[in-house]
């Protein structure tokens, strides 16, 4: 499979960013994750900038999440430490961009995906569209206390434990009741409703949208505490061999908690 690529367009005051890796659910590879910092970079520098949207190419997937082949080489605990600390600078980037940023979810928005898909400030999907975190039956690693924080606030504490524990993936409804998706509209519809929020949102005022985002993320910024020891403890684990290796393998894994 290609390392996939992270597309940006401009078109007057709208960005469009793609992520394209269709073959593979677009999930993200390290040249799609470096190619995403450096989008975002652009981004914040350029203030004719007045909406920008995240979508996955294809209409299948938004994104399915790291690519596990990228797991493959991991050396133990500290390893899974600066994995967690690269992807939380580049969710960080995404949250902390000036302009308001929607989310055209369609098909998987899965683990790093729904990271993503949780630090825009919008999102609309498809009625097929499933959200999901399913690590506790896959890989046996955990997320960063930043992308808790954010999937908590997105989808409120109940419906976290339940994607996180029981590993379930809620749909859009679900994720329409509880806050987390704006609106759903069918496919060949969510285009001219993503148009829509655009225009509405490239015709308020910039620097309003930016003091209202930027004060809700200072809000809604964790108190200090860290997850590393938990990071370590669950990278460094033979189950999460087990989980790559069996996720790699096209088997279920065995995991005993060690």
């Amino acid at each position: 499979m290609s390392d996939g690529t992270v597309r940006l367009t401009i078109d007057g005051p709208r960005a469009s960013v793609v992520f394209d890796r269709v073959e593979a659910h677009n999930a993200m590879t390290w040249r799609m994750y470096s190619e995403l910092a450096d989008i975002c970079t652009k981004l914040a520098q350029d203030r004719s900038i007045r909406v920008t949207t995240f979508r996955g190419a294809g209409g299948r997937s938004f994104v399915s999440g790291t690519d596990i082949q990228q797991f493959a080489t991991f050396e133990g605990g500290e390893t899974g430490i600066e994995y967690e600390t690269r992807i939380d600078a580049s969710i960080a980037q995404i949250e902390q961009l000036p302009m308001p940023t929607l989310a055209i979810c369609e098909g998987w928005v899965m683990g790093g995906g729904l990271a993503i898909a949780a630090a825009c400030d919008l999102r609309i999907s498809t009625p097929e569209t499933r959200f999901g975190v399913p690590i506790a039956k896959t890989l046996g690693n955990c997320l960063s206390a930043a992308n808790t924080a954010r999937l908590v606030a997105g989808v409120g504490t109940a419906n976290a434990k339940r994607m996180l524990l029981l590993a379930d993936a809620l749909d859009a409804v679900q994720c329409m009741a509880c806050g987390f998706v704006l609106e759903i509209a069918l496919p060949d519809a969510i285009d001219a409703l993503a148009d829509q929020l655009c225009t509405r949102l490239a015709s308020h005022a910039p620097l309003t949208m930016h003091a209202a985002k930027e004060t809700i993320r200072r809000l809604a910024l964790t108190t200090g505490h860290s997850a590393e020891d938990l990071i370590r403890l669950c990278y460094g684990s033979a189950d999460f061999k087990e989980g790559v290796d069996a996720f790699l393998g096209k088997r279920k894994p065995r995991f005993t908690g060690s």
